[in-house]
């Protein structure tokens, strides 16, 4: 990195709630927000908005011209606008890099299913512009009136994390003032949760904790989907307001060996922490935010990956995926989010069947990792304003 880069306000969306307070108290609860759900031919356990919440944000769609929007670009409008209120920005020179993994998945399906349904096999004449992954920053761009550049990517679960780092990229170029970054994602659909079934990785045991993240006793995979967006308002530098700094980052990407690529012990995950901690002791770092999806080979070559960088350094290991699924494209983000609360409060979270770690003394410098198939990993180091 050229210069630190200042979290000025962050916003997020998810069973967890959409105000930071109640979010805060959802993680304290420490209890999973996962339930088994009817998908019509079978079911399976997911994390999902409140209704409540899914209520809200559907009245968007009041709004001439919104009324046709997948779910995942409202998410992101949703978390955007509220973002953008808590930054104090006056200007339209705002960057915006908001990514997802399946992009507008609920229109996707819905347009596929009538294209086989339909006897002279006829397309809906929005199928093609409300189904492209550029909705999500185009969009936003166009509710916030902003006049800076506007980009949506999808790498898998990564997608959000890479959306800060072309966020951190743009601001050090001096391309841009100010820039919005994040991922959405509101994949809660038949086709997405069966993609996931037929790998074999989802969560099939009953029990309190159907996704069982660094659980060292599992004997198989526990991965659960969750809908979520999340959103992090970025400028240069050290500034006054901030609510952390982004400090260092790092990312690599594995050659290909299968589609869900990654190494026994997650060479990606080696390189990306590395560069992330140039210039950085590995023993001031207090706690990482790992990826860990709850499958056994992605929780396993995680571990290794952390135990080779940090050797006798290990720092305390969390996640929030089983409290609220993995969110896909989203993950980043909300992982990030919890590093920032989790530091400005100064308590950590720590995950219930992960047993023989101690619990930080302070917060001041917690690593964030993500990684999607494909081993496109991201490692973000965050630092407590306070610390600075």
């Amino acid at each position: 990195m050229i210069e630190p880069v200042s979290i000025m306000a962050m916003t997020s969306v998810s069973a967890l709630g959409a105000d930071r307070q109640q979010v805060w108290k959802s993680y304290l609860n420490r209890k999973p927000l996962i339930e088994s759900r009817d998908f019509g031919k079978f079911s399976a356990y997911v994390s999902s908005i409140d209704n409540e919440l899914w209520a809200e944000i559907n009245a968007l769609r009041d709004i001439k011209n919104y009324r046709e929007l997948d779910p995942s670009v409202l998410l992101a409008i949703f978390v955007s606008r509220k973002a953008i209120s808590q930054s104090g920005w006056n200007s339209e020179d705002i960057g915006i890099n908001i990514g997802s993994s399946r992009g507008s998945t609920h229109l996707f399906e819905k347009y596929h299913r009538e294209f086989l349904e339909s006897k002279q096999e006829l397309a809906s004449t929005l199928s093609s512009p409300t189904t492209t992954l550029g909705n999500l920053s185009s969009w936003v761009g166009h509710d916030l009136q902003s006049k800076g550049p506007t980009i949506s990517h999808s790498i898998a679960c990564s997608t959000a994390l890479h959306g800060i780092l072309n966020g951190i990229a743009w601001l050090n170029s001096g391309m841009s003032r100010y820039f919005l970054s994040g991922g959405s994602e509101a994949s809660n659909t038949p086709f997405t949760v069966a993609q996931l079934k037929a790998l074999r990785i989802y969560a099939e045991q009953d029990g309190e904790f159907p996704c069982r993240t660094l659980d060292p006793t599992k004997r198989s995979n526990s991965m659960v989907l969750g809908e979520a967006a999340a959103v992090f308002c970025l400028e240069k530098g050290r500034n006054a307001g901030a609510l952390a700094f982004i400090e260092g980052v790092g990312y690599a990407t594995e050659p290909l060996t299968h589609n869900i690529s990654i190494s026994a012990d997650a060479k990606c995950f080696q390189r990306s922490m590395h560069m992330a901690l140039e210039g950085t002791d590995p023993g001031e770092i207090d706690a990482i935010v790992t990826h860990a999806p709850g499958t056994l080979k992605g929780d396993s070559s995680e571990l290794l990956a952390i135990q080779k960088v940090f050797r006798d350094h290990q720092p305390a290991l969390t996640s929030n995926k089983w409290i609220i699924g993995h969110t896909l494209g989203a993950s980043g983000a909300m992982s990030l989010e919890m590093a920032v609360l989790m530091m400005n409060r100064q308590k950590f979270i720590d995950i219930p069947f992960v047993e023989g770690q101690t619990a930080p003394k302070a917060l001041n410098k917690v690593l964030v990792n993500a990684v999607g198939f494909g081993g496109n990993a991201v490692s973000l180091i965050v630092t407590r304003k306070e610390s600075s």
